[in-house]
This record gives structure tokens, C-alpha cells and sequence, in this order.
């Protein structure tokens, strides 16, 4: 108080010298550009002298007066927590086990065996295909062969006893083995007038129905699919490919039937697709109660980042400067209690989830910085903690 009382009176001297200036120029003429310039002269000396005491006697108040006006804030004390990114993209289920049957050999579709819907085993005969008389063919070549393999073991029998000629015994040798191989040729076009199951699934769809004309290789019986080892595919932007690998872990999303699963990568495609510049992942989906359906959409999570000891902060207290650089004020403890020095860090930041970013230089555990209240504050300046935020 004594140090506030001599600037009181320091102010009064200041009052009085320019008092007496005043004098001087009470009488201004406001015709006489002289006059006026002295009269501005004279007060603009004076505000300068009252602004320069005006600051010492504010300096003094901070200093004496606990209850100075400060600018209130709220705090965020840093601590170390895992921090989990994820990067989503969009992915269908598939099958490896998805095939539509086609024939082998052109006919008519004599009989199909199975309807949508039905479940069968690998090796069910499913379909088949009129033989156009094949097996009476085969009856008259079999019949030929064995008369063939008669007459070339009797030519055999006697060119073993030096009865015959050579010439003999290699035709006969000759029509045998050729009637054998057009018998088993015969035998195979057969088989493919059965259409059997390739592996176990569902007869998903009858594309062909009886009585249909068939042509081998182009038109499609049946559709066959199984349902129990599913597969996710998806195509991963390329900016990611340095951080995507197998065993990385990811959440499946299915939107139209509202489950989500759980799975790890198995595969990592090694090309970049030029049209949309992105790489393909798949990974393995358990459709225990056969509610999944191939060609799905999913929404795929992706764990591509993990720090069990992150430094993290509310996007919404990270500040940008002008040059792009991030900052934050961290708080500085002084004597009094409640009130801080506010200092200016300028941080490298990382991922972030939406909500929070890890910040990977700058920040320790254990810091305080500035939540609320941060547009108003300057670097080295004081501020008081709430109340609310102390609690």
C-alpha cells in the first residue's frame, strides 16, 4: 500500500505540472492554427504521461491485489493410454466354393435330380444328360473288342508256336488295343452325361430346366454354393499398404442383417489396381448360423495402428498457426495456488480416431494444457483454473 500511495502522489505532481502548462493555453483561439497546434501539443504530452503512471499503477495492483482480474480456463492433464486406429472400407463376402455347372457335351437335359434349395453331398448325382444312343454304341464296341481280343490271343497262341506270319500277329495285336482305347473313350462320354456334385453345398439356383438343349461348355445347368467357409473382399486405398499385413486385426460390420464379426487378414494382394489405385485383402468369416449371403456389403474396420502408451488430446483443443504448425498451451505452475503461466508448445501430431489425436512429440505424461478458454490466451500469460475443473 505504501508503494500504491507515492505513485498516487506522483500522479497528483504529474497533475499539477501540467496544470500550470494548461494555464497557458486556457485561452485557445480555435481560429488560429498556431494555437490549436500548441493546445494538442500540450494535452497529447499530458495523456502520454497519464497512460505511462496509468501502467504503473496497474503493475502494482497485479502485484499487490490477490484478486486481480484473470482469464479464467479449463485444464486436460495428460496421461499415457492405448490408442487403437482404424481405417474403414467397403467389402463383399465371397465364396470359393460358388460354381455354376456346365456341360461337358452337347444334348438334351434328360433328368434333374435336385431343386433350389436342397442340400447335398459331394458326388450326388445331380443332373444328367441324354446319352443320344451312346450306350448302344458302347454295347456293339464292347461286343467288337472282345471279339478282337479273341482273335489276337489266337494269332498270339500261334505265333508263340512259330505258326504264322509276323504281318498276322501285329494287326491282330493292333485292331485289339485301338478297339480298346475307342471302347474306354466311349466309356468316359458316358460319365459326362451325369452331372455330379463337386463338393458339399446348396443347389442356390436352376438355371436349365428339362428338356433343355445343351451345349458343352456354354450353357449353365445349376448353380452350386457353399456357405460355411466365406471369405471378406476388399480393396484398400495404396496409401496404406505400408501398414496393412496378414494377422492384422479387423471388425466386420454387416449392415443388412445388424451383426458385426470378428477376423484377422489372411491375405495381402501384391498389386495395385491403376484404375482406382488400391490393393485387395480377404479375410476368413465363420457363417455359423448361415444368416451371411455371398455378395453381402460390409463395412470393414481395419486395425492398422496400435500404441498401448499413447499421449492423446481432444482434436478440439489442437491450434493451427498460420504457417500450419499445431500448438497447444501448456501450463506452468506459479506461487499462488490456482493460478498458472500459460506457455505456447508446439507439437508433431499423429493418428486420430474421430475424437482424439495422438500426439507424437511435445507433450508428456503428466502435462497440463489448456481446454476451454485457449482462443483468449496469449503465450506467457496468466490465467486461473476454474473451480469446476479442479473438481
Amino acid at each position: 500500500m505504501k508503494k500504491l500511495f507515492i505513485l498516487i502522489i506522483a500522479v497528483s505532481f504529474t497533475f499539477s505540472c501540467t496544470e500550470r502548462k494548461n494555464n497557458d493555453i486556457k485561452n485557445i483561439d480555435y481560429n488560429d492554427i498556431s494555437d490549436l497546434r500548441i493546445a494538442k501539443e500540450s494535452y497529447n504530452d499530458k495523456l502520454t504521461s497519464l497512460n505511462n503512471e496509468l501502467d504503473k499503477i496497474n503493475s502494482a495492483i497485479s502485484k499487490l491485489d490477490e484478486n486481480e482480474r484473470l482469464q479464467i480456463i479449463t485444464i486436460y492433464n495428460i496421461k499415457e493410454e492405448p490408442f487403437n486406429h482404424f481405417i474403414e472400407v467397403q467389402g463383399d463376402i465371397k465364396s470359393r466354393k460358388n460354381l455354376i455347372l456346365l456341360p461337358e457335351l452337347n444334348g438334351i437335359l434328360k433328368n434333374l435330380y435336385v431343386e433350389e434349395g436342397d442340400q447335398v453331398n459331394e458326388g450326388d448325382l445331380l443332373a444328367e444328360i441324354d446319352d443320344s444312343g451312346l450306350k448302344n454304341q458302347l454295347s456293339q464296341l464292347e461286343l467288337q473288342a472282345e471279339l478282337s481280343r479273341i482273335k489276337f490271343n489266337r494269332i498270339k497262341n500261334l505265333w508263340e508256336q512259330k505258326i504264322g506270319s509276323e504281318i498276322e500277329y501285329l494287326e491282330a495285336k493292333t485292331i485289339y488295343k485301338t478297339q480298346q482305347k475307342i471302347v474306354a473313350q466311349l466309356k468316359e462320354q458316358l460319365k459326362k452325361t451325369k452331372i455330379f456334385a463337386p463338393f458339399k453345398g446348396s443347389i442356390d439356383e436352376i438355371i436349365s430346366n428339362t428338356g433343355s438343349n445343351l451345349i458343352a461348355g456354354l450353357t449353365p445347368i445349376l448353380r452350386i454354393v457353399n456357405l460355411e467357409n466365406l471369405y471378406i473382399e476388399a480393396d484398400v486405398p495404396e496409401k496404406y499398404s505400408r501398414t496393412i499385413k496378414t494377422g492384422i486385426s479387423l471388425i466386420v460390420n454387416v449392415p443388412m442383417i445388424e451383426k458385426s464379426y470378428e477376423t484377422k487378414i489372411k491375405q495381402v494382394g501384391n498389386f495395385i489396381n491403376p484404375n482406382n489405385r488400391s490393393f485387395r485383402i480377404e479375410a476368413p468369416i465363420i457363417n455359423l448360423d448361415k444368416t451371411l449371403k455371398l455378395n453381402l456389403t460390409t463395412k470393414l474396420k481395419i486395425n492398422d495402428y496400435s500404441n498401448p502408451k499413447s499421449i492423446l488430446i481432444p482434436l478440439r483443443i489442437l491450434k493451427e498457426d498460420a504457417k500450419g504448425n499445431f500448438y497447444v498451451f501448456k501450463l506452468v505452475e506459479t506461487e499462488k495456488k490456482n493460478i498458472f503461466i500459460s506457455e505456447k508448445v508446439f507439437i508433431t501430431v499423429g493418428e486420430d480416431d474421430g475424437n482424439k489425436i495422438e500426439i507424437t512429440n511435445g507433450l508428456s505424461d503428466g502435462d497440463i494444457i489448456i481446454d476451454e478458454g485457449a482462443e483468449r490466451i496469449q503465450d506467457n500469460q496468466k490465467v486461473k483454473i476454474a473451480q469446476t475443473s479442479l473438481q
